[in-house]
């Protein structure tokens, strides 16, 4: 009889069990092109990986450290900060020892883990960013609630749902994958990726689709929540010169990241699945890392330089440091 004392072997079990699949190993074929000029590309990575935690750890800490900034609207943006980080540590490592091995390959538990972490800091991000909407919603268009509304309890609620339903919805779709008799291991793109694997199936994906369009469905509804509120958000804010000004100073970087984020899973999302093979090989490998390099530079980026009172705190943390070093 099995124990299902150990949760982590119990989860492992549910994966791996009645798995009819015979791979064990798959091969990514994104790098063919890559690897004349494979020192060129480590070395550009790197420096991008480098960058991402800089900016966005830098920014993590400067609300972390701050007492002044442990507000909704700053906890929330460490909360999409620590969501780039975390599917850009499941990529960028994988990645760069790929440049320095020959062949490359991935073992399938690996596979599926990656999958795992990648999709759900990606997805997550929607959710994140549909949260800091409502938050921006009730601190502009009823602000003598805000503090009623935004309690403790709500804010600890609304950091730990775009985790707990990302996780949720990325764990079904990982099982269902994993469940699936695979009759190829050539994987071509740079990493793994649910959609690629689902490819690879001798039966039917019929269920792996329906789950699939269902997590579409999910945050696209978050989409059109954000849209919605931003639209009530604007409608608002033009009756008042006091709120226009609020609304350019905390909402346009929310949707500056919204439109990064958005545009570049979107062009994930349908190139993976509608895109053409005949276009070269590094046009569709950047089509496939585009998301793992833009958004986790420009979201830090863009709150850390347009949001006044984080733009302060920094400016005021270098000049201190400036000083001492004289």
């Amino acid at each position: 009889m099995k124990c299902f004392c150990n949760p982590f072997i119990f989860f492992t079990d549910m994966i791996f069990s009645d798995n009819a699949s015979t791979v064990t190993w798959f091969t990514l074929s994104g790098f063919d092109e890559m690897m004349e000029h494979r020192a060129t590309f480590f070395s550009l990575s790197l420096l991008c990986y480098c960058v991402i935690i800089l900016v966005n750890v830098a920014l993590i800490l400067t609300i972390v450290l701050d007492e002044n900034l442990h507000e909704p609207m700053y906890i929330f943006l460490c909360n999409l900060c620590i969501s780039g980080l975390f599917g850009t540590t499941g990529f960028y490592p994988k990645f760069l020892l790929d440049l320095l091995s020959d062949p490359q390959v991935v073992s399938y538990a690996g596979c599926l883990i990656q999958t795992f972490v990648i999709y759900s800091s990606a997805c997550g991000d929607f959710v994140i960013l549909a949260v800091m909407a409502y938050d921006r919603y009730v601190a502009i268009c009823r602000p003598l609630e805000y503090h009623s509304v935004m309690t403790r309890q709500r804010v600890a609620w609304l950091v730990s749902y775009p985790w707990f339903s990302t996780f949720c919805l990325i764990t079904v779709l990982t099982i269902l994958t994993s469940k699936l008799r695979l009759c190829g291991s050539h994987i071509e793109k740079l990493y793994c990726a649910n959609w690629s694997i689902v490819k690879l199936s001798c039966t039917s994906t019929t269920v792996n689709n329906i789950s699939g369009y269902i997590g579409i469905l999910f945050y696209t509804g978050h989409i059109t929540f954000i849209v919605c509120s931003y639209v009530y958000l604007i409608r608002s804010c033009l009756k008042s010169i006091e709120d226009r000004g609020k609304f350019m100073q905390t909402c346009m970087p929310h949707l500056l990241s919204l439109i990064n984020v958005a545009g570049a899973l979107l062009f994930e999302v349908f190139y993976s699945r509608y895109g053409s093979t005949d276009v070269s090989q590094n046009f569709q490998n950047f089509m496939a890392v585009q998301f793992l390099v833009i958004p986790p530079i420009l979201n830090p980026l863009i709150y850390g330089l347009k949001l006044r009172r984080i733009r302060n705190r920094i400016f005021c943390t270098t000049s201190k440091r400036k000083k001492s070093l004289k």
